[in-house]
Protein backbone atom coordinates (compact mmCIF):
# COMPACT_ATOMS: atom_id res chain seq x y z
CA UNK A 1 0.00 0.00 0.00
CA UNK A 2 2.74 2.22 1.22
CA UNK A 3 4.66 2.00 -2.60
CA UNK A 4 1.20 2.46 -4.39
CA UNK A 5 0.94 5.85 -2.51
CA UNK A 6 4.21 6.79 -3.13
CA UNK A 7 3.85 5.82 -7.01
CA UNK A 8 0.91 7.89 -7.08
CA UNK A 9 2.16 11.06 -5.04
CA UNK A 10 4.85 11.18 -7.71
CA UNK A 11 3.09 10.86 -10.15
CA UNK A 12 1.14 14.00 -8.73
CA UNK A 13 4.54 16.04 -8.39
CA UNK A 14 5.06 15.18 -11.70
CA UNK A 15 2.27 16.54 -12.94
CA UNK A 16 2.86 19.88 -11.19
CA UNK A 17 6.08 20.40 -12.43
CA UNK A 18 5.27 20.01 -15.99
CA UNK A 19 1.80 22.57 -15.69
CA UNK A 20 4.28 24.66 -13.94
CA UNK A 21 6.30 24.58 -17.07
CA UNK A 22 3.64 24.80 -19.64
CA UNK A 23 2.96 28.65 -20.38
CA UNK A 24 0.47 30.43 -18.95
CA UNK A 25 -1.21 31.42 -22.46
CA UNK A 26 -1.66 27.81 -23.67
CA UNK A 27 -3.59 26.87 -20.31
CA UNK A 28 -6.17 29.44 -20.43
CA UNK A 29 -9.32 29.22 -21.93
CA UNK A 30 -9.90 30.77 -25.15
CA UNK A 31 -11.71 34.09 -24.84
CA UNK A 32 -15.26 34.34 -25.87
CA UNK A 33 -16.06 35.98 -29.25
CA UNK A 34 -17.85 39.43 -29.25
CA UNK A 35 -20.95 38.61 -31.93
CA UNK A 36 -22.39 41.36 -33.38
CA UNK A 37 -26.12 41.02 -35.06
CA UNK A 38 -27.19 43.15 -37.76
CA UNK A 39 -30.03 43.63 -39.70
CA UNK A 40 -29.51 43.05 -43.50
CA UNK A 41 -32.07 44.30 -46.21
CA UNK A 42 -31.64 42.71 -49.51
CA UNK A 43 -32.84 45.16 -52.56
CA UNK A 44 -33.44 44.20 -56.20
CA UNK A 45 -32.90 46.16 -59.12
CA UNK A 46 -34.40 49.52 -59.35
CA UNK A 47 -35.92 48.41 -55.80
CA UNK A 48 -37.82 45.57 -56.96
CA UNK A 49 -38.43 42.31 -54.97
CA UNK A 50 -35.22 40.62 -54.69
CA UNK A 51 -33.93 36.91 -54.94
CA UNK A 52 -33.46 34.76 -51.85
CA UNK A 53 -30.08 35.50 -50.08
CA UNK A 54 -28.14 32.01 -48.81
CA UNK A 55 -24.90 32.82 -46.47
CA UNK A 56 -22.14 32.33 -49.21
CA UNK A 57 -23.84 35.09 -51.33
CA UNK A 58 -22.76 37.81 -48.31
CA UNK A 59 -18.99 39.40 -47.73
CA UNK A 60 -19.04 41.58 -44.52
CA UNK A 61 -16.53 44.11 -43.91
CA UNK A 62 -15.63 45.58 -41.10
CA UNK A 63 -14.23 48.99 -41.94
CA UNK A 64 -11.33 47.51 -44.60
CA UNK A 65 -11.16 43.75 -43.10
CA UNK A 66 -13.68 40.89 -44.46
CA UNK A 67 -15.16 39.29 -42.08
CA UNK A 68 -16.38 35.46 -41.48
CA UNK A 69 -20.44 34.90 -41.26
CA UNK A 70 -20.98 33.42 -37.97
CA UNK A 71 -24.79 32.85 -39.08
CA UNK A 72 -26.84 34.20 -41.88
CA UNK A 73 -31.14 33.62 -41.15
CA UNK A 74 -34.17 35.24 -41.96
CA UNK A 75 -35.42 38.04 -39.73
CA UNK A 76 -38.95 36.08 -38.71
CA UNK A 77 -39.83 38.27 -35.79
CA UNK A 78 -40.28 41.85 -35.70
CA UNK A 79 -40.56 44.91 -33.43
CA UNK A 80 -42.03 47.68 -35.44
CA UNK A 81 -42.66 50.93 -33.48
CA UNK A 82 -44.92 53.85 -35.25
CA UNK A 83 -43.55 57.28 -34.06
CA UNK A 84 -45.40 60.07 -34.85
CA UNK A 85 -44.48 63.60 -34.13
CA UNK A 86 -47.26 65.77 -32.63
CA UNK A 87 -46.32 69.15 -34.16
CA UNK A 88 -47.52 67.57 -37.41
CA UNK A 89 -50.45 69.10 -39.57
CA UNK A 90 -53.21 67.14 -38.59
CA UNK A 91 -54.60 66.55 -42.37
CA UNK A 92 -51.41 63.69 -42.03
CA UNK A 93 -54.19 62.29 -40.80
CA UNK A 94 -56.10 61.66 -43.66
CA UNK A 95 -53.60 58.78 -45.02
CA UNK A 96 -54.56 56.94 -41.45
CA UNK A 97 -56.46 54.46 -43.08
CA UNK A 98 -53.82 53.67 -45.24
CA UNK A 99 -51.52 53.21 -42.13
CA UNK A 100 -53.80 51.12 -40.82
CA UNK A 101 -54.02 48.79 -43.44
CA UNK A 102 -50.10 48.47 -43.65
CA UNK A 103 -50.33 47.52 -40.19
CA UNK A 104 -52.98 44.71 -40.36
CA UNK A 105 -51.36 43.31 -43.12
CA UNK A 106 -47.85 42.57 -40.63
CA UNK A 107 -47.22 38.52 -40.23
CA UNK A 108 -47.81 37.48 -36.14
CA UNK A 109 -44.36 37.33 -35.41
CA UNK A 110 -44.36 41.08 -35.93
CA UNK A 111 -45.23 43.15 -32.50
CA UNK A 112 -46.37 46.64 -33.07
CA UNK A 113 -46.34 49.85 -30.97
CA UNK A 114 -47.32 53.29 -31.37
CA UNK A 115 -46.46 56.30 -29.61
CA UNK A 116 -46.44 60.24 -29.98
CA UNK A 117 -43.15 62.64 -30.15
CA UNK A 118 -44.07 65.76 -27.38
CA UNK A 119 -41.67 67.48 -25.34
CA UNK A 120 -38.96 65.26 -26.42
CA UNK A 121 -40.17 62.54 -25.25
CA UNK A 122 -42.26 59.42 -26.63
CA UNK A 123 -45.64 59.16 -25.16
CA UNK A 124 -46.63 55.87 -25.65
CA UNK A 125 -50.44 55.21 -26.74
CA UNK A 126 -49.98 51.13 -27.23
CA UNK A 127 -46.55 48.95 -26.54
CA UNK A 128 -45.81 46.47 -28.25
CA UNK A 129 -48.62 43.55 -29.24
CA UNK A 130 -48.99 41.35 -31.58
CA UNK A 131 -52.74 42.85 -31.45
CA UNK A 132 -52.51 44.87 -34.82
CA UNK A 133 -56.14 45.81 -34.28
CA UNK A 134 -55.21 46.82 -31.02
CA UNK A 135 -52.45 48.93 -32.41
CA UNK A 136 -54.05 50.12 -35.10
CA UNK A 137 -56.60 51.97 -32.76
CA UNK A 138 -53.89 53.71 -31.21
CA UNK A 139 -53.59 56.20 -34.41
CA UNK A 140 -55.30 59.49 -33.57
CA UNK A 141 -54.85 62.95 -34.98
CA UNK A 142 -51.46 65.32 -34.36
CA UNK A 143 -52.28 67.87 -32.39
CA UNK A 144 -50.57 70.54 -34.99
CA UNK A 145 -50.11 73.98 -33.37
CA UNK A 146 -51.15 72.09 -29.88
CA UNK A 147 -48.48 69.67 -30.07
CA UNK A 148 -44.79 70.68 -28.57
CA UNK A 149 -42.59 72.30 -30.83
CA UNK A 150 -38.93 70.45 -29.23
CA UNK A 151 -36.75 67.47 -30.93
CA UNK A 152 -38.17 64.67 -32.63
CA UNK A 153 -34.30 63.46 -31.94
CA UNK A 154 -35.13 63.51 -28.66
CA UNK A 155 -38.14 61.99 -28.34
CA UNK A 156 -36.43 58.71 -30.52
CA UNK A 157 -33.94 58.39 -28.28
CA UNK A 158 -36.31 58.39 -25.03
CA UNK A 159 -37.87 55.78 -26.49
CA UNK A 160 -34.83 53.07 -27.77
CA UNK A 161 -33.66 53.18 -24.29
CA UNK A 162 -36.85 52.16 -22.82
CA UNK A 163 -37.30 49.19 -25.58
CA UNK A 164 -37.39 45.74 -24.46
CA UNK A 165 -34.23 44.04 -25.21
CA UNK A 166 -34.12 41.57 -28.13
CA UNK A 167 -31.68 39.75 -31.20
CA UNK A 168 -34.63 40.51 -33.27
CA UNK A 169 -35.36 43.14 -36.13
CA UNK A 170 -36.13 46.16 -34.67
CA UNK A 171 -37.45 49.32 -36.97
CA UNK A 172 -39.22 52.32 -36.49
CA UNK A 173 -41.72 54.26 -38.84
CA UNK A 174 -41.11 57.76 -38.17
CA UNK A 175 -43.36 60.52 -39.05
CA UNK A 176 -42.02 63.97 -38.82
CA UNK A 177 -40.74 67.01 -39.97
CA UNK A 178 -37.61 66.63 -39.28
CA UNK A 179 -37.42 69.94 -37.34
CA UNK A 180 -35.38 70.07 -34.34
CA UNK A 181 -36.70 73.15 -32.70
CA UNK A 182 -35.16 72.61 -29.46
CA UNK A 183 -31.91 73.73 -31.35
CA UNK A 184 -33.60 76.36 -33.24
CA UNK A 185 -34.35 74.17 -36.02
CA UNK A 186 -32.10 76.52 -38.84
CA UNK A 187 -29.17 74.99 -38.05
CA UNK A 188 -27.49 72.41 -41.02
CA UNK A 189 -25.75 70.14 -38.97
CA UNK A 190 -28.26 68.57 -36.34
CA UNK A 191 -26.19 68.40 -32.76
CA UNK A 192 -28.88 65.36 -31.80
CA UNK A 193 -28.62 63.50 -35.26
CA UNK A 194 -25.17 61.72 -34.30
CA UNK A 195 -26.03 60.74 -31.17
CA UNK A 196 -29.39 59.58 -32.65
CA UNK A 197 -28.06 57.32 -35.00
CA UNK A 198 -25.40 55.94 -32.69
CA UNK A 199 -28.11 54.84 -30.21
CA UNK A 200 -29.82 53.06 -33.07
CA UNK A 201 -26.48 51.53 -34.45
CA UNK A 202 -25.40 50.34 -30.74
CA UNK A 203 -29.27 48.60 -30.50
CA UNK A 204 -29.38 47.88 -34.30
CA UNK A 205 -33.04 49.49 -34.70
CA UNK A 206 -33.71 50.74 -38.61
CA UNK A 207 -35.52 54.09 -38.52
CA UNK A 208 -37.39 54.42 -41.82
CA UNK A 209 -38.50 58.42 -42.21
CA UNK A 210 -41.39 59.88 -43.68
CA UNK A 211 -41.47 63.61 -43.89
CA UNK A 212 -44.51 65.99 -43.23
CA UNK A 213 -45.04 69.33 -42.35
CA UNK A 214 -45.51 70.65 -38.88
CA UNK A 215 -47.92 73.51 -37.99
CA UNK A 216 -45.25 75.81 -36.84
CA UNK A 217 -44.06 78.70 -38.92
CA UNK A 218 -40.31 76.91 -39.14
CA UNK A 219 -40.98 74.27 -41.72
CA UNK A 220 -42.63 76.55 -44.13
CA UNK A 221 -38.85 78.14 -45.39
CA UNK A 222 -37.90 75.86 -47.65
CA UNK A 223 -34.36 76.16 -46.61
CA UNK A 224 -35.04 74.86 -43.50
CA UNK A 225 -37.15 72.50 -45.07
CA UNK A 226 -34.38 71.19 -47.33
CA UNK A 227 -32.44 70.84 -44.07
CA UNK A 228 -34.51 68.60 -42.26
CA UNK A 229 -35.24 66.17 -45.12
CA UNK A 230 -31.64 65.77 -45.46
CA UNK A 231 -31.14 65.09 -41.78
CA UNK A 232 -34.30 62.44 -42.38
CA UNK A 233 -32.44 60.81 -45.15
CA UNK A 234 -28.98 60.50 -42.99
CA UNK A 235 -30.71 59.27 -39.86
CA UNK A 236 -32.49 56.51 -42.40
CA UNK A 237 -29.64 55.41 -44.35
CA UNK A 238 -26.78 55.10 -41.67
CA UNK A 239 -29.36 52.81 -39.75
CA UNK A 240 -29.73 50.52 -42.61
CA UNK A 241 -33.63 52.27 -43.65
CA UNK A 242 -34.79 55.01 -46.12
CA UNK A 243 -36.15 58.02 -46.06
CA UNK A 244 -39.20 59.05 -47.97
CA UNK A 245 -40.81 62.17 -49.20
CA UNK A 246 -42.06 64.14 -52.23
CA UNK A 247 -40.97 67.86 -52.24
CA UNK A 248 -41.95 69.91 -49.26
CA UNK A 249 -45.08 69.98 -49.16
CA UNK A 250 -47.77 67.14 -47.96
CA UNK A 251 -47.18 63.91 -49.08
CA UNK A 252 -50.00 63.00 -51.81
CA UNK A 253 -50.62 58.89 -51.04
CA UNK A 254 -48.30 57.79 -48.47
CA UNK A 255 -49.86 53.71 -49.87
CA UNK A 256 -46.83 53.86 -52.01
CA UNK A 257 -44.34 54.48 -49.23
CA UNK A 258 -45.96 51.30 -47.33
CA UNK A 259 -45.93 49.31 -49.98
CA UNK A 260 -42.15 49.53 -50.45
CA UNK A 261 -41.39 49.43 -46.60
CA UNK A 262 -43.28 46.42 -46.54
CA UNK A 263 -41.41 44.73 -49.38
CA UNK A 264 -37.92 45.77 -47.91
CA UNK A 265 -39.50 44.04 -44.27
CA UNK A 266 -39.94 41.06 -45.98
CA UNK A 267 -36.67 40.79 -47.44
CA UNK A 268 -34.54 41.05 -44.15
CA UNK A 269 -31.94 38.55 -43.07
CA UNK A 270 -29.66 38.64 -39.37
CA UNK A 271 -26.12 38.72 -39.98
CA UNK A 272 -23.69 37.63 -37.25
CA UNK A 273 -20.12 37.76 -37.01
CA UNK A 274 -17.26 38.21 -34.99
CA UNK A 275 -16.55 41.54 -34.04
CA UNK A 276 -13.49 41.25 -31.89
CA UNK A 277 -13.61 43.89 -29.49
CA UNK A 278 -13.88 47.06 -28.59
CA UNK A 279 -10.04 47.86 -28.90
CA UNK A 280 -9.87 47.63 -25.43
CA UNK A 281 -11.83 50.82 -25.34
CA UNK A 282 -14.05 50.83 -21.94
CA UNK A 283 -17.21 51.50 -23.28
CA UNK A 284 -16.69 49.89 -26.82
CA UNK A 285 -16.91 51.47 -30.16
CA UNK A 286 -17.88 52.17 -33.42
CA UNK A 287 -16.71 50.55 -36.53
CA UNK A 288 -17.37 51.53 -40.06
CA UNK A 289 -19.69 48.66 -41.89
CA UNK A 290 -20.98 47.39 -45.19
CA UNK A 291 -22.23 43.92 -46.24
CA UNK A 292 -21.22 43.26 -50.55
CA UNK A 293 -21.74 40.56 -52.81
CA UNK A 294 -21.78 39.01 -56.03
CA UNK A 295 -25.54 38.80 -56.65
CA UNK A 296 -26.51 39.84 -59.76
CA UNK A 297 -29.44 43.02 -59.24
CA UNK A 298 -28.99 42.71 -55.95
CA UNK A 299 -27.72 45.33 -52.93
CA UNK A 300 -28.34 45.79 -49.55
CA UNK A 301 -29.13 48.35 -47.30
CA UNK A 302 -27.44 48.13 -43.55
CA UNK A 303 -26.37 50.15 -40.98
CA UNK A 304 -22.97 52.31 -41.64
CA UNK A 305 -21.45 51.74 -39.03
CA UNK A 306 -21.93 48.59 -36.05
CA UNK A 307 -20.74 48.90 -32.25
CA UNK A 308 -17.84 46.80 -31.18
CA UNK A 309 -18.98 46.02 -27.49
CA UNK A 310 -15.90 46.64 -24.63
CA UNK A 311 -13.28 43.72 -24.06
CA UNK A 312 -14.66 41.77 -21.29
CA UNK A 313 -11.92 41.12 -18.20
Amino acid sequence: MNKKLQFQGALLLAGMAVAALTPMAARSAPPVPSAVTVTVTAVGKKDAPPRAVKTDDVQPYQGKERKQVANWRRGETLFLAVLIDDSLRSSIANQWNDLRAFLMAQPPTTYIAVAYARNGTAMVAQDFTTDHALAAKALRLPLGSGGAFTSPYFALQDWMKRWPESRERKSILLFSSGINYFRGGSGIADPDLDSTIERAQKENINIWTIYARDAGRGGRGSFRAFNAQSNLTRLSEETGAKSYYLGFGEPVNLKPYFDEIQMHLNNQYLLTFDGGNGSGKSKGRFDRFHVATELPNTKFLTPSAVFLPARRS
